[in-house]
């Protein structure tokens, strides 16, 4: 079976970059790309020079495919880089992080302050016997002491592994396990929708099972909690207070000489079956990324205020709210809860009181607004907004419209990213004040990075579908998954055989006539319909186009015919009704925006897809319903009762 997808959606809506932004762009002549790909090593040496080294590197990539080495012989800590530097200039008061915790309260940490508690923490972690290599578990909310914990872990060359907050038990001990952690950071609890995560008693039940956790260091996020409310059992000689330990910390810890290729975290992609999949990043090449795909994509100001949503659970987290953001010296936004919560402004009046000029979001989050309605946002002042991201998944055009209109007031420029935890940092995306935009494509490949379509043998595709690959190594690729070797060669360079070069991220995608890209969802999710091949991307993108339509999941069910039928799972906008007649409408708006052939056959309203914690959209298990088999794995659910009633829905209908 051929791997070339059919193209059956168009998309002929551009935007220019508006002439405002482009007169104060750092970025505003398209010869980086013809630097970057007239000598990448140069390039990418000229962008580890904007880094402070200890000892300087003496090779900028040793590339022996699948395996890359990138600033050999130099060494860096990325704690200093991230604080130490600035604290050296003007930037020692300015304000880091700003958190706001779903409950209300604030804090906000200037760069003296997190540098002093990063030195602390990571005086704490030695007291505990943690030393370079030691990896560290951290299971926290989305608050300052989670960036704290990643710092002081990279001040002293610990090896962090961030656990995501929301995560079960089991998948916690799977992940402590698979990499030996020596110590978890904890807290009693984390807020979430006005409930309470009580993830100090979950660690509890992760630690039943997980031999290497010597120590755990628990952080009071509820000070006020006695009794069973507090969700905190301490077990005497294991467990710690965390701000007892740093009452007494001294207040300079000397960092780490850290060698460019020494890992930096292992991070466990979300949605696995099976043994967890630990992606490993290092040093020097992560952090180049970081700092330069944050300084170019979104165009940095110093007095910017920069918010990425992504908990830190996430490689966005790590990457735009801690990493990339703190290497720049620039002011982020950290917030712990839900969009809605306790109404559905709660993003918007914190953008309004916190004056954000740069907001990096989901389409996930998108569509909800979407569907709550544009009341929400008009409410409140966005025009301190200068610049808007997308990031996670494929972004519908409509959906892109409707941030362009409604958060962005149509002046701001949208920067929708393609890349992945594998990748580190941002792939694919517009340059702000350089790049043409059209709604739902992620553009072309940043300075520095060189993506192809190809078919099934390893031939490019210069206009239409297939699979996408990524030709040429960059800083922070992933250099192997933690303790298994011949998994990262099969999962991720074995696409094509011998062409070890070429990386293969799971993803098929299209480029049209100008180059641009347009992903189209995972490989494993292409419907095969009647002998053709239909990325899922542009079946939901039709659906969400429709205005009764707020968001759209399809998958491929079997057929006696056609191969696979297209059954579509549909939540609607408010204000909108499900009925027979709906659902006929919308078969046929599909018909006649990409063709007969992409009419869904079965079409399914919800008022909720199910979706993991970072708001992907698990379409195994809808494909588990499709087909009417047992429900796989749904412990990364975000609400496992979403998929149960679904089921239920789904064969009532069928019945």
């Amino acid at each position: 079976m051929s791997d070339d997808l059919d193209v059956l959606l168009s998309e002929h809506r551009k935007f220019d970059p508006p002439a405002a932004f482009r007169a104060g762009a750092a970025i505003a002549s398209p010869d980086v790309y013809d630097r970057a790909s007239a000598d990448l090593r140069r390039y990418w040496g000229e962008q580890a020079d904007k880094l402070e080294w200890i000892t300087r590197y003496e090779t900028v990539l040793d590339w022996k495919p699948p395996h890359a080495r990138w600033f050999d012989g130099g060494t860096l800590n990325v704690s200093a880089n991230c604080l130490d530097r600035h604290v050296r200039t003007a930037r020692r008061n300015k304000a880091a992080l700003v958190f706001e915790g779903e409950p209300g309260d604030r804090r906000t940490l200037t760069y003296w302050d997190l540098y002093v508690q990063v030195n602390q923490f990571a005086n704490v972690l030695k007291s505990l016997g943690v030393t370079r290599g030691d990896r560290v578990a951290i299971y926290l909310p989305l608050i300052p002491e989670a960036a704290v914990a990643m710092l002081a872990c990279a001040r002293i060359g610990a090896i962090h592994s961030v656990v995501f907050g929301g995560f079960s038990p089991e998948s916690l001990r799977d992940r402590i396990n698979d990499s030996e952690c020596k110590v978890l950071v904890t807290a009693d609890g984390g807020y979430r929708r006005g409930s309470v995560v009580p993830l100090k008693r979950n660690a509890d039940k992760a630690l039943e099972e997980t031999p290497s956790i010597e120590h755990v260091v628990v952080v009071r996020r509820r000070p006020g909690a006695v009794g069973d409310e507090a969700f905190a059992e301490m077990t005497e000689g294991r467990d710690l207070w965390y701000h007892r330990l740093m009452r007494g910390a001294a207040m300079w810890c000397e960092p780490e000489a850290m060698d460019a290729e020494d890992v930096l975290f292992i991070l466990y992609t979300s949605g696995t079956t099976g043994k967890p999949k630990g992606i490993v990043h290092t040093t020097a090449g992560y952090l180049v990324g970081a700092q330069t795909s944050t300084a170019q994509v979104f165009d940095l100001k110093d007095d910017d205020v920069f918010w990425c949503t992504a908990d830190v659970g996430w490689v966005t987290g790590h990457t735009y709210l801690v990493y990339g953001p703190l290497a720049n010296g620039a002011t982020c936004v950290m917030y712990e809860g839900a969009p809605d919560w306790p109404e559905k402004d709660r993003f918007w009046e914190v953008c309004e009181r916190l004056g954000v000029t740069i907001l990096y979001t989901a389409p996930t989050a998108i569509r909800a607004f979407m569907k709550w309605g544009d009341h929400w946002p008009a409410r409140h002042d966005l025009s301190r907004l200068r610049l808007l991201g997308s990031v996670g998944e494929p972004i519908n055009p409509e959906a892109w419209m409707w941030y362009r209109e409604h958060i962005g007031g149509n002046r701001c420029p949208i920067v929708d990213t393609w890349w992945q935890t594998e990748t580190g940092s941002i792939v694919i995306s517009p340059l702000p004040a350089l790049t043409a935009t059209k709604p739902g494509s992620a553009t072309v490949p940043l300075p520095g990075y060189s993506a192809a379509i190809l078919d099934v043998k390893g031939n490019e595709i210069p206009v239409g579908g297939g699979l996408l690959a990524l030709t040429q190594p960059w800083p922070s690729m992933l250099r192997t998954i933690w303790g298994d070797a011949k998994r990262y060669v099969d999962t991720y360079f074995s696409k094509w055989p011998g062409h070890p070069e070429l990386y293969f991220p799971g993803d098929g995608a299209k480029r049209d006539d100008d180059g641009y890209f347009w992903i189209l969802g995972r490989v494993d999710d292409v419907l095969n319909v009647a002998g053709h091949r239909i990325g899922t991307m542009e079946v939901e993108s039709a659906l969400v186009e429709h205005p009764a339509v707020a968001e759209a999941a399809v998958v491929g069910k079997t057929h006696e015919l056609k191969g696979q039928a297209i059954a579509a799972f549909v939540t609607l906008r408010e204000g909108f009704k499900q009925s027979p007649g709906m659902r006929d409408e919308l078969r046929d708006f599909v018909g006649e925006k990409i063709g007969a052939i992409a009419k869904p056959d079965d079409v399914l309203f919800s008022a909720d897809l199910p979706k993991t914690r970072s708001g992907k959209i698990m379409r195994r298990l809808l494909r588990d319903i499709a087909e009417g088999r047992a429900l796989g794995d749904t412990t990364t659910l975000a609400d496992p009762n979403v998929v149960s009633s679904l089921k239920e829905m789904y064969e009532a209908q069928e019945s």
